[in-house]
């Protein structure tokens, strides 16, 4: 893995772990579930860390002709 790809991989695990930490603090206050969508904004997040690390490259969105 390429010193940038290290890079962007750890600074996406210290926002997630971040992320992570408040929704906890979160949870154990109020009880309360996280929104759903907090938790799919995380997901994104781990499948984009995933993507990093393993070197895949987002292809563009198909452009559809009317």
């Amino acid at each position: 893995m390429s010193q940038s790809r290290r890079e962007q991989a750890g600074i996406h695990l210290r926002h997630i772990r971040e992320e992570l930490r408040e929704i906890h603090i979160s949870l154990n206050q109020d009880g309360l579930l996280p929104e759903p969508g907090e938790i799919k904004a995380l997901i994104s997040q781990l499948e984009a860390l995933l993507d990093v690390s393993m070197g895949v490259k987002k292809k563009p969105a198909p452009v559809f002709a009317d």
